[in-house]
């Protein structure tokens, strides 16, 4: 049974706690507009850029590499979502069952980090540049307003975030698309998508860069799709939300990857780079497309950031926990994003899509197998704060995993690991970091889940209708 829902301008009430029958509504094709607003931004058209302008790669071999990697997040985006529905409950609270409660702390305290402050900070940057580009108020007052509005989106909650991108969504899409034609039609790019070089070393650093935005969208996954009701379609689920991760990932870094190839002004933001060589009503209205899109990406990432931190297992009995948690994050992330308007963006963004990914990969490796292991039984009795659940397979595996994988085969400026350093074996490889830590994160868990043996459920059919325990003040239906 399902009812209408409240106002999408009335606040979210509580945290994490599973939504009952009684809440649940939508449709499971609204998530292909929740995956496709929150990517028509700048920070996608970026990692197209950086295939070209840094990496080394030519047009087409750039957009190879963003396909193969937008296409393996994508994937992972949909089987994630189709979680959501079952359990009503959020991705790293479904988490527990692979870590445990308290092993399920470091995913959580990591997306915590990455979506409420690392993708805010990265989002408000490229958002705050552009209003900044556009009105020629200062940047910082830019990044006051941007942040202001993305908070606001967060603090209300679910609903008006949903309302929002679907509304984006229909007008950054029609914006972008006009704005991609335009880069295309740019005579430089013409003359310049000829010329191309080639490197195993490029290709998959942009490839993992690719994975690593399209993918950082996997932890948020059932978010979104918990208010769904219980028998929706599952292949419907996974479709909406995985072609609208796909398409719009995949659209803007072409777009992208086409602008590198069309001479900027010297020392132009990289925002005002990728308008230079468009009629000015088609740049105007891109930059208050960025700016928009700003928005609509960092509303999810305080959101669920915000979910994450209160999966953690933090406990706050306020009845507005989730909503003001999302203020904290606002606040911490405008320092930290003004802090990187005055280092070196491009440089810290590129870095920060292979950490996601690194992070990311193993994760993804544990909670697949483990769904896998489960399938079939109930997972009510292993979830909620209470139970004191415990499964060491999960956390031995994740770190295992993400230290070998880095160790080894790391490619930041930072860091460059042993096997990829120059003249090491691996040395043009480029980045393998998150395929490896994928692979070994997944075959860890599998051995040592039969050593561990945790408990399993009985059969799913068993499972009640509303999981009552996982948010520290969860106490009723």
């Amino acid at each position: 049974m399902t009812t209408a829902p409240a106002r999408p301008t009335a606040v979210e009430p509580g945290g994490i706690e599973a939504i009952p029958a009684s809440k649940r509504h939508g449709s499971p094709w609204q998530l292909f507009a929740t995956w496709t607003a929150p990517n028509l931004e700048f920070a996608t058209v970026f990692v197209g850029f950086i295939g070209v302008a840094f990496f080394g790669l030519g047009f087409w071999q750039t957009i190879l590499a963003v396909v193969i990697g937008n296409a393996l997040g994508a994937a992972t985006q949909g089987v994630l979502s189709t979680w959501g529905p079952r359990e009503g409950l959020a991705q790293l609270v479904l988490s527990r069952t692979a870590f445990g409660l308290r092993g399920n702390i470091l995913p959580a305290a990591i997306n915590t980090v990455m979506a409420g402050l690392g993708w805010f900070a990265v989002n408000s940057v490229s958002g705050a540049f552009a209003l900044a580009t556009l009105t020629g108020m200062p940047v910082w007052i830019a990044l006051v307003i941007i942040v202001v509005l993305e908070v606001a989106l967060a603090f209300v909650g679910h609903d008006l975030v949903q309302l929002f991108e679907r509304y984006a969504s229909i007008v950054l899409g029609v914006v972008f698309i006009i704005a991609t034609v335009a880069v295309f039609a740019n005579p430089h790019f013409g003359a310049a998508v000829g010329g191309s070089g080639f490197s195993v070393a490029g290709f998959t650093l942009t490839a993992s860069a690719a994975f690593g935005y399209a993918a950082g969208w996997n932890p948020y996954a059932s978010d979104y799709s918990r208010y769904l009701p219980k028998d929706v379609s599952t292949a419907k689920v996974a479709w909406a939300a995985g072609l609208g991760n796909f398409v719009s990932c995949t659209v803007l870094m072409a777009a992208g990857a086409a602008a590198a190839l069309i001479p900027a002004p010297k020392d132009a933001t990289p925002t005002d780079a990728f308008v230079s060589g468009m009629p000015p009503w088609i740049a105007g209205i891109t930059l208050v497309a960025i700016a928009i899109g700003a928005i609509a990406a960092n509303a999810l990432n305080i959101y669920s950031g915000a979910m994450s931190f209160l999966a953690a297992g933090v406990k706050i009995p306020f009845a507005l926990r989730r909503a003001i948690i999302a203020i904290g994050f606002g606040i911490l992330g405008f320092v930290i994003a003004l802090l990187s308007i005055l280092a070196n963006y491009t440089s810290n963004y590129e870095n920060f899509l292979l950490v996601i990914a690194y992070w990311i990969a193993p994760w993804l490796g544990i909670v697949l197998v483990d769904r896998l292991l489960r399938r079939g039984t109930a997972i009510a009795s292993f979830i909620p704060d209470h139970a004191k659940y415990r499964n060491p397979a999960g956390i031995i595996s994740l770190i295992v995993a993400g230290a070998v994988s880095i160790v080894l085969f790391s490619n930041q400026v930072l860091f460059t690991g042993f096997l990829v350093r120059e003249n090491a074996p691996l040395a043009a490889v480029g980045d393998i970091t998150p395929l490896v830590g994928f692979v070994l994160a997944a075959v860890v868990y599998l051995i040592l889940f039969k050593v561990f043996k945790p408990k399993l459920g009985g059969p799913v059919a068993e499972e009640p209708d509303v999981i009552i325990g996982v948010d520290a003040a969860d106490t009723a239906a």
